[in-house]
């Protein structure tokens, strides 16, 4: 059965990590000298709290997580966390409502990036820190980043990786997963740090360069400001932003190889790599030709405006530096292709994932060859790999699945009065962790806030499961997981 004990003692010792999150916060507070310190101060003493009394539970717990351990783990620990971080909005009263509370927190953490703040430069600069770092921690994975710093707290962490970490194939740069982990991390670090001094040489001051590192790099999207990039009008914080959004959509293993093995050829050899490049490519050309004929932009700015939407979009961080709820319907459409197929596995980005985009286009192509060659033997080969049976069962599994939970979502929605393209836009836009949506009535710079109440909380569950790729929390309602054998 499942060991409680262990869990509780590893959500304990994480509270206290989300605790020393928020003492950053109070830190940011004291500094500006404005009214949320005691929100925060209130906070961590709350979660620090409930982490003692985690740890209590878990007592004398044996440090051995198994598969079953790790995948409740992995799912209660999301949900914990988001409801522990969402204490500092309710207690400074930036947000009063419970339901619109935690659903800007998980938002945050799951990297969607969608809001219900219609304002946000009002927030004090320590909720709006918040904001920012639950999205940093999020990026990679709440447990992930255990793993990389406390790797003796999480025993099973193959297990907790597995049920974690996105893509159909779990690559590893090293034997051991804790120096993976670690370095995967430096990578990351490595990304916010150089996206921050880029930003803050462009322009920004220091708290707007540290924010929108955050947030760009986690490819989450929450701004400091309601026009997010847009409000400084820079074509070169534009292009900078483009790129380390490009960046962070990339398989970390891969800017690995890039960065510090200066294996650069097999890099540009990685198909998920080539199908990434080439959507961008190909969706960036199209809306350039349409925004440049049909909506006057020159072809600098139609160029811009293109590569930055489509970058957002594909990458799913959700930032914006035009209107694109204003552009031609026929941009929605390629926007939401690009919406869904997401960037690449083991990144920071959401959506189905370009590594599963390239197994189905090989499945295909081999359907079409046995049409010619029926009783030929074709193995579908990813960057010189099989993909076994498995694999694929669990591709066509998880593809049926996230179209499944799309058009159930959608048709509640509408059942609830939202418009058609909002439904369906919203919908994908949650379960691919994107953030913005498509539409008139809540278009790509609005907030959520209009949404009834239980519409967000199904929401809340559907960005948790686009997260955790559906399967992870999925099982936890199948009869199978809580039997003994």
């Amino acid at each position: 059965m499942v060991n409680f004990r262990i869990i509780s003692k590893i959500i304990g010792s994480l509270l206290f990590i989300e605790a020393f999150f928020m003492s950053w916060c109070t830190i940011m507070a004291i500094f500006f000298h404005e009214d949320d310190q005691m929100a925060f101060l209130m906070s961590m003493l709350v979660t620090f709290g409930f982490g003692f009394i985690f740890l209590f539970f878990g007592r004398n717990a044996e440090n051995a997580l198994s598969r079953r351990d790790a995948y409740l783990l992995v799912t209660s620990v999301w949900v914990i966390f988001s409801l522990f971080g969402m204490l500092p909005f309710l207690i400074h009263g930036s947000i009063t409502n419970l339901t619109d509370a935690y659903f800007e927190t998980i938002s945050g953490f799951t990297t969607t990036g969608a809001t219900i703040l219609d304002d946000v430069e009002w927030l004090p600069h320590g909720i709006l820190f918040w904001r920012s770092l639950i999205q940093w921690v999020g990026g990679l994975g709440i447990v992930f980043f255990t793993i990389a710093i406390l790797p003796s707290l999480v025993g099973g962490s193959v297990k907790v990786f597995a049920a974690e970490a996105t893509g159909p194939i779990k690559a590893k740069m090293h034997p051991r997963l804790t120096t993976t982990a670690k370095w995967i991390w430096s990578i990351y670090l490595l990304l916010t740090i150089g996206c921050g001094v880029s930003f803050w040489v462009a322009g920004m001051n220091w708290y707007e360069a540290l924010n929108y590192s955050m947030t760009t790099t986690a490819t989450g999207g929450f701004a400091i400001h309601n026009a997010s990039t847009e409000y400084f009008h820079s074509p070169t914080i534009d292009y900078i932003s483009i790129t380390y959004q490009f960046l962070a959509g990339i398989n970390f293993t891969l800017l690995y190889m890039g960065i510090f093995k200066l294996r650069f050829r097999d890099m540009l050899k990685n198909s998920e790599l080539k199908l990434y490049v080439s959507v961008v490519v190909a969706a960036t050309v199209m809306l350039m030709f349409i925004l440049f004929y049909q909506m006057g932009y020159d072809l600098e700015r139609a160029f811009r405006c293109s590569l930055f939407q489509v970058v957002s979009f594909i990458t799913t961080t959700g930032m914006f530096n035009d209107d694109a709820g204003q552009w031609p319907h026929v941009t929605w459409v390629i926007l939401g292709v690009v919406m869904y197929l997401g960037a690449c596995a083991g990144s920071t980005s959401g959506g189905f994932k370009c590594i599963r985009g390239v197994m189905l286009l090989k499945v295909l192509r081999n359907n079409f060859r046995q049409i010619i060659h029926p009783n030929a033997v074709l193995p579908v080969k990813v960057n010189g790999a099989n993909v076994t049976r498995n694999r694929l069962i669990a591709l066509f599994a998880f593809f049926i699945l996230t179209i499944f939970m799309i058009l159930v979502t959608a048709t509640i929605m509408i059942l609830a009065g939202i418009d058609n393209t909002n439904a369906i836009t919203i919908a994908l836009s949650c379960v691919s962790n994107v953030g913005p949506t498509l539409g008139t009535e809540i278009g790509p710079v609005m907030s959520w806030s209009i949404l009834p109440d239980a519409i967000k909380w199904i929401l809340c569950l559907l960005m948790l499961m686009g997260r955790l790729e559906i399967m992870t929390v999925l099982v936890l309602f199948t009869r199978s997981f809580w039997k003994e054998n």
